[in-house]
């Protein structure tokens, strides 16, 4: 599964930060190695607004990587800057830059032949939704482009113990961090009554980026295995999660106060707590073919409303079937449901805001390997949301998503790549929805 979210997360992110695909399966004799890739993109829509705008323009992707294997220890580390040039942008004055940055880290170390542990770190700073978030089987809080140097950072902790050898289990934790740049929401009194503006531009509803989605993720898994066959591991699991929103800005006003609340809704009021239990199947149906299913539910406490705290049960799976039809050539296919955060907040009549809301994704990769040296990749995804109280209440959003990628291996340490992306939003939220499409080609080089 690690190869399909590397080239998931690049594909979609097309004329952003696209990889080459061959390059993956290109292994280098030495432990460091660097590159670049240079590309020339049109974008029609890099605003993401109904009235699209748009733009050709350049982008310049340089890397550099350590990679260090020991006996019983493997990390690494890996840095990408991206620099792109938007031509629309400079003839009407704007800056034309925009700038990113990716830093990925990982150890992997065998304390004994039962015992083994891992820490991986992803810390990213950009504008694109797949940057922000690059695992894409988790749903997207914001499935569009925001301006601004965003940042996040998604680390991970892994223990695996073997405690026989039908038995095992593997302890983990994790912690995403969210910080946005649109920042400085106010409450100002306009005349008519108080309102939330944030100056040079602003979230939903006069709330700012920051105020609705900076937050820390925090959770913590114990999954006990049980190897019924070779082929076949059984476990049962639980999982706590905990959600800070950090913003400290007001997001929501309502026209009526009480004794304990004073009319104006705060990032902290939509700290929420969740507790998941499932079930789940791994299978090697044959040395090419394997599949995983976990399924259960997830009680989710939304304590930290002032008005409206509630607590409520909803499903939870992550299903994923994977086939290697020919060597260097595979289709995986997969889908998730869960609760996540979102930029939507806006209270209805009662003054109950919109806490969270519920997302399935299905996703399919499919990477096919035509010679040794031509390579094309096909990638769908779909994520269906529906908001959870509030004015958006039972409102759908489903954004789709595709990319398509074909790569071809000049020599041993240069690349050319052709690709395009598709991506559309359809919302139920009034002036939500978009379409974006981008086309790219480039090469990149490697050493």
């Amino acid at each position: 599964m690690k190869k399909f979210f590397v080239s998931t997360g690049m594909v979609a992110i097309g004329a952003a930060t696209l990889k080459c695909a061959a390059a993956d399966d290109v292994i280098s004799p030495k432990d460091w190695s660097v590159g670049a890739t240079l590309r020339a993109f049109y974008d029609d829509n890099y605003n993401i607004s109904s009235s699209s705008k748009g733009s050709f323009g350049i982008e310049f992707l340089p890397t550099v990587s350590l990679h260090v294997p020991l006996q019983q220890t493997d990390m690494g580390i890996k840095y990408t800057y991206g620099l792109y040039y938007y031509e629309n942008r400079d003839e009407v004055g704007v800056n034309p830059f925009d700038q990113t940055h990716q830093v990925d880290l990982w150890v992997d170390h065998a304390f004994s032949e039962r015992w083994h542990g891992k820490v991986t770190d992803t810390f990213a700073a950009g504008q694109e939704p797949e940057l922000l978030n690059p695992n894409p089987v988790t749903a997207n809080a914001t499935p569009y482009r925001v301006n601004g140097d965003n940042i996040s950072n998604h680390g991970a902790i892994a223990l695996s113990t073997d405690w026989t050898r039908q038995f095992s289990s593997v302890l983990t934790y994790e912690n995403n961090l969210y910080d946005y740049d649109n920042s400085g929401a106010m409450v100002v009194n306009n005349g008519s009554g108080p309102m939330i503006i944030t100056p040079g531009g602003s979230g939903i509803g006069g709330a700012s980026f920051a105020g609705l989605l900076d937050r820390v993720e925090e959770n913590i898994a114990l999954d006990l295995k049980w190897h019924i066959q070779p082929e076949t591991t059984a476990f049962i699991g639980y999982q706590f999660s905990w959600i800070n929103y950090t913003g400290n800005e007001p997001i929501a006003i309502i026209p009526f106060t009480t004794p304990t609340f004073n009319g104006v809704y705060h990032s902290s009021d939509r700290d929420n707590d969740s507790h998941y239990i499932y079930l789940g199947l791994e299978e090697e149906f044959t040395p090419n073919l394997t599949g995983m299913i976990r399924a259960g539910g997830t009680y989710m406490d939304v304590y930290a409303d002032p008005l409206f705290p509630s607590t409520s049960w909803s499903p939870y799976a992550d299903v994923s079937l994977s086939y290697t039809y020919t060597p260097g050539s595979y289709v995986q296919l997969g889908f998730t449901h869960d609760v996540n955060a979102t930029d939507q907040v806006q209270p209805n009549n009662a003054g109950q805001i919109t806490q969270y809301s519920e997302s399935s994704v299905v996703y399919l990769d499919v990477n096919h390997r035509f010679t040794p040296k031509l390579v094309a990749t096909a990638i769908g995804r779909v994520q269906l949301s529906t908001f959870q109280g509030g004015l958006a209440n039972n409102a759908d959003e489903t954004d789709y998503s595709v990319g398509l990628n074909l790569n071809y291996q000049i020599n041993p340490h240069l690349w050319v790549d052709l690709g395009y992306n598709y991506d559309n939003l359809v919302s139920d939220i009034v002036g939500a929805t978009y379409t974006r499409n981008r086309v790219y080609l480039g090469l990149t080089a490697n050493y």
